[in-house]
């Protein structure tokens, strides 16, 4: 059956946290609404598993080991931060495994891990469209935050290897992106930090394995102390993209690694989750659902479908 549904979303924690700030926003309770649509739509899809593709915050990889791409094919233990979903969550580790061997034989080396904690990355789409999907989940990981990042190229082929992954599948498979779009993080490059602040989040990037919730309390602070970075002249640009099926060609654009961060923020690194849906779905066009920038959330906060997937690398 390969991908019955794809969706991608924009998320954040403040929608737990600072809800009462926004709820008199139309953007944000447009935001909310169609994440609530997509929860039914899902539900009609009847998947019998989920594939989250999201980045991750420090909570579960570190600078100790930070992959490029990691599949989680054992235990899912979610991190529980700010409001997201905390404890084990219901896996497929049968279906992980296939998946893997898929994109090994494919010649995609990807990493794995048997025993994942994940953040709210990916946690957000189980909080908020997967509430009455009682299907399983496997994440899929993407470095969006410690540079080197792999290259937008690189990403559009793990999407398309992907693709190739579930076409050769029986199973009903829901395709979830979690990212984006237009953001700023007060996260340094781990390689350059500047200050004392920046000193710490590198610090609790190396030694957080097992002990992040002690460094949680100032790293809050520090991230939702940022002043809002929005682009909506990118979201819009990219979005366009994404509904006419063009994000290969938007990706290929000259120079884009470099631009991205410089335009949409170094959180709009995440769209890279976007990519790797657009081509696992082979480039079909996207419908989205919502769109606004929501300072408040200090993001520009998308939802968008893509209803007729295209398998593996159909044209």
């Amino acid at each position: 059956m390969s991908i019955v549904l794809g969706v991608a979303a924009s998320h954040t924690t403040l929608m737990n946290t600072h809800w009462d700030a926004v709820a008199h926003l139309d953007g944000a309770v447009g935001f909310r609404d169609a994440l609530a649509h997509v929860n039914e739509m899902l539900v009609a899809a009847q998947p019998d598993v989920v594939v989250i593709v999201g980045p991750n915050h420090f909570r579960g990889l570190w600078l100790d080991l930070m992959p490029a791409f990691l599949i989680g094919v054992g235990s899912v233990d979610a991190a529980g931060e700010h409001g997201t979903p905390k404890g084990p969550l219901l896996g497929d580790p049968a279906f992980a495994h296939s998946m893997l061997e898929a994109l090994v034989d494919d010649e995609f080396d990807i990493a794995f891990s048997a025993a994942l904690t994940i953040d709210h990355g990916i946690t957000h789409a189980v909080q908020y469209m997967l509430s009455d999907v009682p299907a399983p989940i496997v994440p899929v990981l993407v470095n969006a935050f410690a540079p080197p990042l792999p290259r937008l190229a690189r990403c559009v082929a793990f999407g398309r290897a992907l693709g190739r992954a579930l076409a050769a599948t029986d199973r009903r498979v829901a395709l979830i992106a979690s990212g984006g779009l237009s953001h700023a993080l007060a996260f340094p490059d781990w390689r350059s930090p500047a200050n004392a602040d920046e000193e710490f989040l590198v610090t609790s990037w190396l030694e957080g394995r097992g002990r992040w919730e002690e460094f949680e309390a100032r790293r809050r602070g520090i991230v939702v102390g940022g002043a809002p970075r929005l682009a909506p002249e990118f979201d819009r640009a990219f979005l366009d993209a994404a509904e006419q099926g063009a994000l290969e060609q938007w990706a290929a654009e000259p120079n884009r690694d470099r631009t991205l961060p410089l335009e949409a923020g170094n959180g709009g690194n995440e769209v890279r989750t976007w990519l790797i849906l657009a081509a696992a779905c082979g480039h079909a066009p996207v419908r989205v659902l919502s769109y606004a920038p929501v300072p408040e959330w200090k993001t520009g906060m998308a939802v968008a479908v893509v209803e007729a997937p295209r398998n593996g690398d159909e044209p």
